[in-house]
């Protein structure tokens, strides 16, 4: 019989009481735009939160109860810094006095297309050098099926603690989406998974403070899997529009109006929107992680890798149909000037990553183009090794421009007097539904 088995239990049904009571300490590492909304959510719900932000301006911001998170106003930091329930440090030195661990760190893809968890690596060593019997650690950060058991597991278990033994671990996909007001962590169903059903009851003793519904599934690896279905369904959606734009251009029709009186049918379809590609941090990534993975076990997710091509290639099929807009008043890209409406890669965000608009804005200045843009949401992009800065939506801007290219249409932006005062506008976001004027539409 294992004689570490009752104490176990019995750490575990302490830490299980203390989440349901609200009187654990939770610690979330890395405060982005996952991380930090979390943070805040633990804090409202009473728990005593340590955030650890590596970056010293950032952390600095913070404590000063200065949000960089357009949804996570500075009033509601202010008053939990305050209060002393959110307590934002450099370094993962307190970690050990949390009860429960969330890692909330990037997961990029390297140039090859190969995950990059460094951070990940990073942020496990950080705790392990604090882990303690009976915490439980939870990763959040987006990744391929088997991290957390692959390689988060290892890297805590070089603390010479065990997982399911010593402490607990799961994974939660986390389901932020920047500026929807409809849909928050509160109110959107979050799944969890652990390495054995002790640490996904524990996860879920944590999230159910904040969440209104948890949702169990039966391994770590099963909640990472949740996390890139959602996003490869999204993908392989928008490539498929993205394709029916291409089809609709060349029959002559006009997709907007074939997707909407699609979306009447009351079952059985979806409605998905085209555009200049995709971005954010989730939906270009996350099926490629997928597709990694799967190629280590020499499986080819084609209809996924497909559906990243026709996407990936939709600045090259914007910066086309501009060129063809363009000749139609005999002008050439090469010397023309041309004003971008909108770099974020979503209306109403300020978040740029991955952004189609600037892959359009540099493939228009690599031919030639003199490319400025508008965005009231991000007065400066960089991207590309250029620094780009937004200029004021003037008479004269709008004017001057030989083509004014939507490609983000954020809102608070006047489209018929952009229509009005354009000399011709190529929308990619069907923005000027119902105006009039020298448009053409994706």
């Amino acid at each position: 019989m294992d004689k570490s088995r009752p104490i176990v239990y019995t750490c575990a049904v302490a830490l299980e009481k203390k989440l349901r009571g609200g009187a654990a300490r939770v610690g979330v590492v890395g405060l982005g735009y996952v991380g930090l909304p979390l943070a805040v959510e633990f804090a409202r719900a009473g728990f005593r939160v340590t955030g650890v932000e590596a970056g010293a301006a950032r952390a600095a911001q913070l404590r000063r109860g200065r949000s960089y998170i357009g949804d996570v106003p500075s009033a509601e930091v202010a008053r939990l810094v305050r209060a002393g329930l959110l307590d934002v440090r450099t370094d993962g030195r307190t970690l050990g006095q949390c009860d429960a661990i969330v890692i909330c760190v990037q997961t990029p893809l390297r140039k090859s297309k190969e995950p990059d968890l460094g951070a990940v690596v990073a942020a496990c060593r950080e705790v392990a050098k604090r882990l303690r019997r009976g915490q439980l650690v939870v990763l959040e950060s987006t990744t391929y099926p088997g991290t957390t058991e692959d390689v988060v597991r290892p890297a805590l278990e070089a603390s010479g603690l065990k997982a399911g033994a010593d402490f607990s671990l799961a994974f939660s996909p986390e389901r932020v989406d920047p500026g929807n007001e409809k849909w928050t962590i509160a109110n959107t169903p979050k799944v969890v998974g652990g390495i054995d059903a002790a640490s996904t009851r524990l996860a879920a003793a944590l999230y159910r403070r904040i969440v209104r519904q948890v949702v169990p599934v039966s391994s770590a690896g099963a909640a990472e899997l949740v996390k890139l279905l959602e996003n490869s369904f999204r993908a392989v959606n928008i490539a498929l529009v993205n394709e029916m734009a291409q089809i609709c251009h060349k029959l002559g029709l006009d997709v907007w109006e074939v997707v909407a009186a699609a979306a009447t049918k009351p079952f059985g379809f979806m409605p998905f929107w085209p555009g200049p590609g995709i971005g954010g941090h989730c939906i270009p990534k996350d099926p490629q992680l997928l597709t990694w993975k799967m190629k280590s076990l020499n499986f080819e997710a084609r209809f996924i890798e497909l559906a990243t091509g026709i996407n990936g290639s939709m600045p090259d099929y914007a910066v086309a149909r501009i060129a063809h807009a363009l000749n139609r008043d005999g002008k050439a890209v090469k010397g023309s000037r041309i004003l971008v409406l909108g770099v974020a890669y979503k209306p109403g965000v300020s978040d740029y990553r991955e952004s189609p608009s600037l892959d359009v804005m540099h493939l228009l200045a690599v031919e030639g183009a003199a490319v400025s843009y508008h965005d009231a949401f991000v007065p400066k992009a960089e991207a590309a090794g250029r620094v780009w800065r937004g200029r004021a939506l003037t008479d004269a801007a709008l004017k001057g421009a030989d083509l004014v290219a939507i490609l983000t249409a954020h809102p608070g932006i006047d489209y018929a007097r952009v229509c009005r005062l354009a000399r011709r506008v190529f929308d990619a976001r069907n923005a000027t539904a119902g105006l009039r004027g020298r448009i053409e539409r994706l």
